[in-house]
């Protein structure tokens, strides 16, 4: 983000709901995600007198915050989320940590009973700043309405800066409605884009040179410093593979040979296992790693030397000591980095690495193969497998296509199909909570209104937020859903199948079954406005689509697919 510029100071007499108002207006916010509450209804009324802001009306708050979080991904600017006071705060706190965990910069504004009464703890009141703090970057009550734009400011300025993350604002009722001399001017923003010292460049290059077998693993600070070709630059020249450290967006493209489509592993044992092989971790953007099931050991193998490059401090050397912690952004220090490898590396070195690509790329390629060959054997079944899923969307996306992907385990398989190169074509999730996906594909949507946008979301996913369905409809957002729908938890069924000793493979699994009554997705979709479709042949898919992407509005298309965990 570019510096904003003052110009003439607008000081104007106004209330704290008008300032609020002005200042995402001077900051050029024209969208407001939220569920309406009478302790907002100050700002709500104000709609009707500021038409170029957008209201997205959801039906609940952790929609709300979803569709904020990926529309904030998608324009690379921080989202405002208007919450209803303690109760809905809590009913988003599920999202707000998707969005805190994943680094997006969110605005989000909590209504507050009137200050003069807060004592006699009014009905729905509650200490909202003391339920968002866990869940935020900053979080604080604005109690004088003077303090209003600076407020805004603040938080938009917080929210950007790295490591990016959710701010929240609590504006009691008649802290909106008194009046005061204000300020109102563009918010200016921390310029962010450093390169560490020149020694620091130089010692990184030194211990990539003296690796014998390198891997890079990636994350989404990747992305968002627009560093993927100085990845692959940098992989390439070393003959380093790259792995995927959590990434919810493109970090490297996934048709390279080098990219392991698969990525790092979730618990500790399997990722010190896949990184065995190798002497050197170069972590770009990501933390080292993220466990589900973490051990006492840790995830990076004994004697590995690691190299990691994030704008987050907090997470360099947080929980793994590493030989070198740069905080700096990734962009221009691999292309640093780059330099002073080919500058310090020999003909022979240059050989060599050059011949252990070659050895990588064909055992990269000779993988997908081998899995699109096994996918193939099962190519008419039915129930539908994923696989088969995965390549029929492929095949029918269109090349302006945006495709948001919640569909957890039916997905592992996406990448072997869908490849795409440019940041802005899939969207994952993030954070860890399900439930995302169906109002995230919303999200895309509000932020690239000319373009498709498919929603591929587990049927377990969907119905955390199966109200965005009227959201899609209200507001005409033409998303197109993909539910994978195998009627079960599926991912807990392999987790449970994982964790069972031999003795008890064979017994059923408790409470993980989504029959009995079965979900009917087309019947839901019917009833909160939506067309939709339901098919069960495989052959069906590929017309589906096309149909669907040809068709004005949103559409749902359910996929009956195999269940087998």
């Amino acid at each position: 983000m570019t510096l904003a510029t003052c110009g003439a100071e607008n000081w104007k007499r106004i209330s704290g709901k008008q300032a609020f108002m002005e200042q995402l207006v001077a900051d050029g916010i024209n969208c407001i995600f939220g569920n309406p509450g009478t302790t907002e209804q100050g700002l709500i009324d104000l709609l009707v007198d500021y038409p170029s802001i957008n209201y997205y009306m959801c039906l609940h708050e952790s929609v709300a915050v979803a569709m904020a979080d990926f529309y904030a991904r998608a324009t690379r600017k921080p989202a405002v989320v208007q919450l209803h006071i303690a109760p809905g705060l809590g009913n988003a706190i599920g999202t707000l940590y998707n969005a805190w965990v994943g680094k997006s910069p969110l605005v989000v504004y909590v209504g507050q009973s009137p200050s003069t009464g807060l004592f006699q703890q009014p009905y729905l009141s509650g200490d909202v700043v003391s339920m968002a703090r866990p869940v935020t970057k900053w979080a604080a009550e604005i109690t004088q309405a003077a303090d209003v734009p600076q407020a805004v400011r603040r938080a938009l300025k917080v929210a950007e800066e790295p490591p990016q993350g959710p701010v929240l604002l609590s504006i009691p009722m008649d802290v909106l409605e008194a009046e005061a001399e204000m300020l109102i001017r563009p918010t200016s923003y921390v310029q962010w884009a450093v390169t560490p010292p020149l020694q620091a460049v130089i010692e990184a290059a030194e211990l990539l040179l003296k690796a014998q077998s390198p891997v890079i693993a990636v994350g989404d600070h990747v992305a968002l410093s627009g560093a993927q070709e100085a990845v692959v630059e940098l992989a390439e020249l070393l003959g380093a593979p790259i792995m995927n450290a959590f990434s919810n967006t493109v970090n490297a493209p996934a048709a390279h040979p080098l990219y392991h489509a698969r990525g790092i592993p979730v618990t500790s044992g399997p990722i010190r296992a896949a990184l065995q092989p190798h002497d050197l971790l170069l972590a770009v953007g990501t933390s080292i790693f993220s466990s589900i099931l973490p051990d006492a050991e840790g995830p990076i193998p004994r004697g590995m030397e690691v190299i990691h490059l994030d704008y987050d401090s907090w997470e360099l050397g947080k929980n793994h000591a590493g030989s070198l912690l740069l905080r700096a952004d990734p962009k221009a220090t691999l292309l640093a980095i780059l330099a002073e490898v080919q500058d310090r590396s020999t003909t022979g070195q240059r050989d060599q690495w050059h011949e252990r690509r070659g050895r990588l790329e064909a055992a990269g390629r000779e993988k997908v193969e081998t899995a699109r060959k096994q996918h193939a054997r099962h190519w008419d079944a039915v129930p539908i497998t994923p696989p088969r899923l995965m390549a029929e969307l492929a095949a029918n996306l269109p090349e302006d296509a945006v495709l948001v992907d919640e569909a957890l385990t039916s997905g592992s398989t996406l990448e072997t199909y869908f490849q795409p190169t440019e940041a802005w074509r899939r969207f994952r999730v993030r954070g860890g909570g399900i439930g995302n996906g169906m109002p995230g594909a919303l999200g895309i949507q509000a932020a690239f209104p000319d373009r498709p946008v498919i929603g591929l979301v587990s049927d377990g996913a969907s119905m955390y937020t199966i109200t965005a369905l009227w959201t899609a409809a209200h507001h005409q957002l033409p998303v197109k859903y993909v539910i994978c729908n195998n009627r079960s938890y599926r991912i807990l069924k392999q987790n449970l199948r994982q964790y069972r000793p031999p003795a008890r493979a064979d017994m059923p699994f408790p409470h993980m079954d989504l029959t009995d009554p079965p979900l009917s997705f087309v019947h839901l979709a019917e009833g909160f406005g939506v067309q939709g479709r339901r098919i069960e042949q495989p052959d069906e898919i590929g017309p589906a689509l096309r149909e669907a992407l040809r068709t004005p509005g949103p559409m749902l298309l359910e996929v009956v697919l195999d269940g087998t965990p």
